[in-house]
């Protein structure tokens, strides 16, 4: 009887690790992109992992905004993603830019996440998934439900500036920095 609870377990562990770390993105049941680049960004408000309620509106006309969905805490993709917008949060500032991230999880999951990652900017839980929908980037697989890993670049004015569905962890930052110099030259 041990024996099989232990493997029920595992089972059901590997289940969730491999949805995750395989890009399940990729393979959503869910919602379709509604927002196109130049629409206005929606705006929200959601509590952050210090507690704080964050509203896009709080950056209009202050700063541009790096809005990126991921799928989940402490797995192997999202805690890449994170940790090199970490890395890259100084460049970011000098950009005038400010970094969200934004998933399912609960104000308590990012405390623990940016504790361990020691990340450098604000996580977003979007429990009741509203924001998530909003933006078009709902995912689920085989009942699990999540947001999708989709970068918004936002101008200072609230307009979309570029959209980028599907991400692929690796270089992303460079990417999105790449895509804010793209914005200064234009004088966005």
């Amino acid at each position: 009887m041990t024996k099989t609870v232990y493997m029920l377990v595992a089972l059901v562990g590997l289940t969730a690790t491999v949805m995750f770390y395989y890009d399940a993105c990729s393979h959503s049941e869910e919602s379709t992109m509604r927002l196109k680049e130049g629409d206005p960004a929606p705006d929200f408000q959601l509590p952050s992992q210090t507690g704080a309620t964050v509203r896009l509106s709080d950056f209009r006309n202050k700063k541009n905004v790096v809005l990126y969905f991921y799928p989940k805490d402490n797995t192997p993709g999202c805690t890449k993603e994170a940790c090199n917008f970490r890395d890259d949060i100084s460049q970011f500032a000098s950009k005038e830019t400010e970094v969200l991230g934004v998933s399912l999880d609960s104000v308590e999951s990012h405390q623990r996440f940016a504790r361990k990652y020691d990340l450098n900017f604000t996580l977003l839980s979007d429990r009741d998934r509203e924001v998530t929908d909003t933006y078009g980037v709902m995912g689920g697989w085989l009942g699990f439900k999540f947001a999708k890993r989709t970068t918004f670049l936002i101008d200072k004015g609230g307009i979309i500036r570029k959209i980028f569905p599907g991400v692929r962890v690796s270089g992303h930052d460079a990417e999105v920095l790449a895509a804010i110099r793209g914005l200064e030259e234009k004088g966005s």
